[in-house]
């Protein structure tokens, strides 16, 4: 059976009044912390990178084709005194793999503490489960040495008779690699710190301005849209982290944009609340088209002169719904229109379309955003 399923929206602007209301509704709208919304500038993690070798492996490591595992455990054994050739295809490097490991350095790790790393084979290793990482120094971006790796690798799954489970050529340590020394703290060593938000908006980087020169007076000022700069007064020059953990916990009720966000492959709708519309008049129906297609197959009697006949017939019902049409003032807003479409049984793909009508016809005053 074909089934055809089309449907039509239709939308029509029922008065020429722009008027809207923006849906903020103060009494749902929680504050929230400006930690939670901004960061400190320049506290980041750092990441590392570095080449080492993995061992003990059972006969699932690089082949002796693999040029660069030859060249490494030529020159790890000449550190222990032991010369090889490592031109000499009969070296066999099956137990060994190439590996890069990467980590990141949280901010404010000191000398002594642990951190996770992550072991990616470079070479045709099969599998790195059961290896053990040799001492491997982690690189930063400016080339120091900031850790160093080394300790088991587990890969939570297995590779073996053609059969495989999660990748093996990748393998993690849970606090194998030691940190050997400390990222330079300058927060607050000019007298100033910044915060950073997470999504940059006018309204909101003002407000954190506000909140702050509401409790310590004019010492913040918001630069742009993403950066708030912070003057810190001497009687905290000494106690940076106490003053930015109060600033950070100073409640503020962020603004954001109105937007809608849509998902075409699953029907899912994400709104805001501040998202408005303009009075409509929305019509929603359907017209299935069902085409049936039957073959029958005639045999002759036994022993006749007659043949095998094949006949195929179509049936087609066309069947249309009676359309469902519902009217939104103009201090509707999205909420409503979804819980009205709801009500009259649309389904989620025809909100997205009826709301990519709105768009274009111009009553829905939001940016929508298919993804």
């Amino acid at each position: 059976m074909l089934k055809l399923l089309k449907y039509a929206s239709c939308l029509a602007v029922l008065l020429f009044t722009l008027v809207s209301m923006n849906c903020v509704f103060a009494a749902d709208v929680s504050a929230t912390r400006i930690k939670d919304i901004a960061k400190v500038d320049g506290v980041r993690s750092n990441q590392l990178v570095g080449y080492g070798l993995v061992v003990g492996l059972q006969g699932t490591g690089d082949s002796n084709k693999t040029i660069e595992t030859l060249n490494s455990v030529a020159n790890m054994l000449k550190n222990f005194g032991v010369n090889i050739d490592s031109s000499n295809t009969a070296l066999k490097t099956k137990n060994v793999a190439a590996v890069m490991v990467t980590a990141t350095l949280p901010a404010f790790a000191h000398a002594g503490d642990n951190i996770d790393f992550t072991t990616s084979s470079m070479g045709d290793a099969k599998s790195l489960a059961g290896g053990v990482l040799l001492q491997t120094p982690l690189r930063a971006g400016n080339g120091q040495v900031y850790a160093v790796a080394q300790g088991p690798i587990a890969t939570g799954g297995y590779s073996a008779a053609g059969r495989s489970k999660n990748i093996t050529t990748v393998g993690i340590s849970s606090g194998g690699a030691i940190v050997e020394q400390t990222v330079e703290d300058t927060l607050g060593t000019n007298g100033n710190i910044s915060f950073s938000l997470n999504n940059s908006d006018f309204s909101t980087a003002a407000r954190i301005a506000d909140a702050i020169n509401a409790n310590y007076g004019g010492i913040a000022s918001a630069v742009d849209p993403g950066r708030v700069d912070v003057n810190v007064p001497a009687g905290y020059r000494n106690n940076i982290v106490g003053f930015v953990s109060n600033i950070e916990n100073l409640p503020i009720i962020p603004d954001s944009p109105a937007k809608v966000v849509v998902n075409e492959r699953t029907g899912t709708i994400v709104m805001g609340g501040n998202v408005s519309v303009d009075e409509v008049a929305i019509a929603q129906g359907g017209l299935s088209i069902n085409i049936d297609k039957t073959t029958n197959v005639y045999q002759p009697a036994p022993y006749s002169l007659g043949s095998t006949i094949v006949t195929r017939n179509n049936n087609t019902r066309v069947k249309e719904e009676k359309a469902n049409t519902v009217v939104l003032g103009a201090t509707a807003n999205v909420n409503d229109v979804v819980g009205a479409l709801n009500a009259v049984g649309a389904t989620p793909r025809d909100i997205i379309a009826i709301l990519q009508a709105m768009k274009t016809s111009g009553a829905l005053h939001a940016e929508l955003q298919v993804i």
